[in-house]
């Protein structure tokens, strides 16, 4: 049930939505790139994600794909608004799917596996709306959409991170990401898709670290961060400017806000006068802040100083993060058991009504 206008394109675009994946989730370049408002960066991404599909696959597909993806990705944000945690509009990547970017982690495993189950949910309902008028209309094109549909959703819930189920597993019991570490690679290696197969070697290394390298020690971590300060009035107090190839370590107070209990460092720098917060990305024990480069920057209001600091710490494991209800527990389970076995359902569904073929 493959739409193909000319599967020898595919090789070489699915190892363009990986580079874009990792420029994405480890550099943030890109997510800089796309910010035109709340909802400009999603749109564009949008129009490159079905552009690029619509390269190998009819233009009716790729809009139905990727508007699919939408609806999953606002199953998050919808999960997430509920349980008060900022987040961004989706981003696409092609040929990967899409993610919301979250400004303030979960803080235990519950919230974390409601928020990720959310995105499931709804795209799940929306492949099913998309059967419903492929039924109606008795539509080939809309059947096919359909079945992507409860696929990807499908897919999404193989109990490996970063996927959705991966992070549900979290609420149900930790024992699932041995199942997905085995049972992941079984599937991954039928569907002979290399991106999966990236994301499960990425998931496999990290359990490594986490549950072998690092078992009796934190893991050793980093975040940077960049100010932007004003330099005419530093000059014009006397204050010397450092050049562009200073360096030094900077004294820092660490903290943790009662509102949402997230990590902080505030940075300092008394001889400029500067004081900078940076918020971790998760909680450590911070070794050392420094600054690791200068720029001057020449901007309409005079001399700009940015500076660019980074801040080591050891990660270390809150078990207390994993401690979920037992009632919890099972009501994640039992939802993660039914969702994957209407998806299965709805897939088998699919072929009986069509008639297509995979």
């Amino acid at each position: 049930m493959q739409p193909s206008r000319n599967k020898n394109k595919g090789n070489w675009l699915w190892y363009i939505g990986a580079a874009a994946a990792f420029l994405l989730t480890k550099g943030k370049g890109l997510l800089s790139l796309l910010k035109f408002g709340k909802a400009g960066g999603a749109l564009v991404s949008m129009f490159i994600s079905v552009g690029a599909y619509a390269l190998i696959y009819p233009w009716g597909f790729a809009i139905g794909v990727v508007l699919l993806l939408l609806v999953h990705e606002l199953g998050h944000v919808w999960a997430a608004k509920r349980k008060g945690l900022p987040v961004t509009a989706p981003v696409f990547i092609p040929f990967l799917g899409a993610l919301i970017n979250m400004k303030r982690h979960p803080r235990d495993a519950e919230t974390e596996a409601y928020v990720a189950i959310g995105g499931p949910a709804l795209g799940t309902l929306g492949a099913v709306a998309v059967f419903g008028a492929a039924y109606a209309l008795d539509h080939p094109l809309l059947y096919t959409v359909a079945y992507v549909g409860f696929f990807l959703n499908l897919i999404n819930l193989l109990p490996i991170h970063p996927l959705d189920g991966g992070r549900i597993a979290t609420a149900v019991t930790r024992w699932l990401w041995l199942v997905g570490l085995i049972g992941g690679l079984v599937i991954i290696i039928y569907l002979r898709s290399i991106l999966f197969f990236i994301i499960w070697a990425m998931f496999a290394y990290d359990l490594y670290k986490k549950y072998v390298k690092n078992r009796n020690r934190g893991e050793e971590r980093m975040v940077t961060a960049s100010f932007s300060v004003p330099a005419e009035p530093l000059i014009a107090q006397g204050y010397i400017i450092p050049g562009t190839e200073h360096k030094r370590e900077l004294p820092f107070i660490t903290y943790s806000s009662l509102e949402d209990g997230q990590q902080y460092v505030k940075v300092l720098w008394d001889s400029l006068d500067f004081q900078g917060t940076v918020p971790m990305m998760s909680q450590g024990i911070i070794q050392r802040a420094y600054v690791t480069r200068l720029e001057h920057l020449q901007k309409e209001d005079g001399l700009h100083l940015m500076i660019h600091c980074r801040i080591d710490y050891t990660h270390y494991e809150n078990d207390k993060y994993y401690e979920v209800p037992a009632a919890s527990r099972w009501k994640f389970g039992i939802a993660y058991v039914l969702l994957a076995a209407f998806l299965i359902a709805m897939m088998s569904l699919v072929h009986r009504v069509s008639g297509l073929t995979v």
